[in-house]
């Protein structure tokens, strides 16, 4: 199967997902008055990978709303299935849920059938992080086909601090076709 991976400097799909109260949101408008955002999707409630990094997620939300960047994760997981999940979690940001494979593969992501009905039951995407810009552009992209590989999450909130200080002037980068 081919992806159609989204490029650094493109226009953020309108992808929406559902919080678990119920309301649907757009995964790339931030709230309040932060102007960009940051978007997780995670494998789910099966992976222990996941659940690492959306709780190591959570010791850099004050640094990330300083720079004012938004943030929300998401996955293909169930209402059920997210519950649950929330027992191993220990996060303030918003958690939404139900991303369709059309949603996934509109977002470029690499897809996973499950390796068993112990893993989960539903084709799954493999974690991908997206910040987007004020303008609702790609600012930053990391797509992986597997749960071993991911962005050091320091490493990320340094280089967004340093992106949007007014004085370095730097654009997105790895636009050349």
């Amino acid at each position: 199967m081919y992806t159609n991976k989204l490029h650094a400097g493109a226009r953020f799909p309108e992808v929406e997902a559902t919080l678990l109260n119920g309301e649907i949101t757009p995964l790339s408008r931030p709230s309040g008055d932060r102007d960009w955002k940051l978007v997780l999707v995670y494998r789910g409630k099966h992976c222990p990978l996941c659940t690492k990094y959306l709780n190591e997620l959570e010791q850099h939300i004050p640094s990330l709303h300083a720079a004012g960047v938004d943030v929300i994760a998401v996955s293909g997981d169930s209402k059920e299935q997210l519950e649950t999940h929330l027992e191993k979690l220990n996060v303030s940001f918003p958690l939404a849920y139900g991303l369709t494979q059309e949603q996934m593969q509109a977002l470029g992501l690499y897809i996973s059938v499950p390796r068993s009905e112990k893993e989960t039951d539903h084709n799954f995407a493999e974690p991908g992080l997206f910040v987007i810009n004020q303008d609702g552009n790609i600012q930053v992209v990391d797509i992986s086909n597997n749960p071993f590989v991911r962005p050091s999450l320091s490493e990320l909130v340094s280089g967004v601090n340093w992106i949007r200080a007014p004085e370095n002037n730097y654009p997105i980068r790895g636009t050349f076709r």
